[in-house]
């Protein structure tokens, strides 16, 4: 059976996914999104659901026979459909495992059947508490002990890119792996833990914009759309095949510092308040003091990287309305 849509969308209805949903049928593709909306919403594909190029799926990833039916109507496959956010990892350490794993493992399968191309969503999670920053993807990666669910969701990501590399290796699959950091912009929820849009919702609702740990911890945060554009061009990149890529930012920033400049920028009267991790998580929580990428790898491979400052990321998530809040 030939495809009848371009690219198959895995998770399209969540943040990143319709961000990239819309990039794809702006230039002129076909798109067919599998999302089970446990943490999309269609309402972040309302101008994409009355057109001819777009079709949506509600089902999951972990139904093989779904995805093999998905897989069979498009051309290449992008799948960013997983378990998300530090308090679902945390709360929902099952669900993550098996969705993480099992769901991967069911594209993988019916891809390797017509031999479609692949792009796999990691995380930078997946370094874990290696103090090896810049993290390069060829670097070892540090997780912390077995029994702290903390650290199954990055168990779980790079279990994933192991079966993806083993598909490519042993079967020839044209699979790519794009490890995100900390990717940001308008329409995501700050419900799952996300940090920027919670401080955001929190400033621009008055109320205390509260840092987790010392506020001390760094991270480099990517615009979304900048993401998206570095996804498809290294999916178009056949240097990229059976390779692992960093896609994020190289502007550091620290949690506190981050909250200063929401409430500034804002123009927010909101307090600053330090949470200890004690407090804001279940007993044993860790966390990594500084996430960067190297991206060296990327931009040999496309010539581009996420730009964006963070006050101008700030800036467009507050245009664009109040986040979605925590729980």
């Amino acid at each position: 059976m030939s495809a009848r849509f371009d690219y198959l969308v895995t998770g399209g209805a969540g943040f990143i996914g319709s961000h990239l949903c819309e990039k794809l049928i702006s230039t002129g593709k076909t798109v067919c999104v599998l999302d089970n909306l446990s943490t999309g919403h269609l309402s972040n594909l309302q101008s994409l659901l009355p057109l001819e190029s777009f079709h949506f799926v509600q089902g999951s990833v972990l139904s093989a026979d779904t995805v093999n039916d998905c897989v069979n109507m498009c051309s290449e496959v992008i799948h960013l459909a997983a378990s998300v956010g530090v308090e679902n990892v945390i709360n929902k350490p099952v669900e993550t495992i098996e969705t993480n794993v099992n769901g991967t493992e069911n594209i993988l399968r019916a891809a390797r059947l017509k031999n479609t191309k692949v792009l796999i969503a990691s995380t930078s999670e997946v370094y874990g508490k290696s103090w090896e920053v810049p993290f390069q993807e060829d670097g070892d990666i540090v997780l912390g002990a077995t029994s702290r669910n903390r650290w199954s969701y990055a168990c779980s990501k790079a279990l994933d890119e192991f079966l993806a590399l083993a598909y490519s290796s042993s079967y020839n699959l044209p699979v790519v792996v794009c490890r995100f950091f900390n990717t940001v912009g308008p329409r995501q929820s700050g419900r799952y833990g996300m940090v920027l849009p919670r401080f955001i919702n929190q400033a621009l609702t008055q109320k205390p914009i509260t840092v987790f740990g010392n506020g001390t911890q760094t991270r480099c945060f990517s615009l979304v759309s900048e993401v998206v554009d570095c996804a498809l061009a290294l999916l178009n990149a056949p240097e990229a095949l059976g390779k692992v890529i960093n896609i994020g930012s190289t502007d550091e920033i620290t949690i506190l510092e981050l909250a200063r400049r929401v409430r500034e920028i804002s123009g927010s009267d909101s307090e600053i308040v330090i949470v200890p991790y004690e407090e804001a998580y279940p007993e044993g929580f860790e966390d990594m003091q500084r996430r960067v990428p190297n991206v060296s790898r990327l931009v040999s491979l496309t010539g581009i990287s996420p730009q964006a400052d963070i006050n101008t990321i700030i800036n467009q998530i507050i245009e664009s309305g109040i986040p979605e809040g925590a729980q």
